[in-house]
C-alpha cells in the first residue's frame, strides 16, 4: 500500500457525532494528523539516513586517509540527495490534506 493510499484511507475516516437534540452533525477529520505522523517518519528516515552515511565516510576515511577528499565529497553529494527527499516529503504530505 503506497503513502496516498494510506492518506487518502486516513482523510476518509472521519467521526460523525449526531446531537439528538439539535439534530446537527459534526465530523471530525484524521487527515492532519495523518500528514504530520508521515512528515515526521520521513524526516525521521532521512536523520537515520544522514547519520549513516556520516558514520560510513568517517570509518571509509580512518580506513584509508588518502581518500578522505573523495569520501567528503560523495558524503556530502549523498546528503544533499537525502536531505532533499525529506523536504519533498514535507512540502508533499501537507498537500494531501484537502
Amino acid at each position: 500500500m503506497d503513502l496516498v493510499a494510506i492518506a487518502q484511507t486516513v482523510a476518509q475516516a472521519t467521526v460523525a457525532a449526531t446531537d439528538t437534540v439539535t439534530t446537527t452533525t459534526t465530523a471530525f477529520s484524521y487527515a492532519p494528523l495523518g500528514a504530520g505522523i508521515a512528515a515526521g517518519l520521513a524526516v525521521l528516515g532521512a536523520g537515520i539516513g544522514i547519520g549513516k552515511l556520516a558514520a560510513a565516510a568517517l570509518e571509509g576515511s580512518a580506513r584509508q586517509p588518502e581518500m578522505q577528499g573523495k569520501l567528503q565529497t560523495m558524503m556530502i553529494l549523498g546528503i544533499a540527495f537525502v536531505e532533499a527527499l525529506a523536504l519533498i516529503a514535507l512540502m508533499v504530505f501537507p498537500f494531501l490534506v484537502k
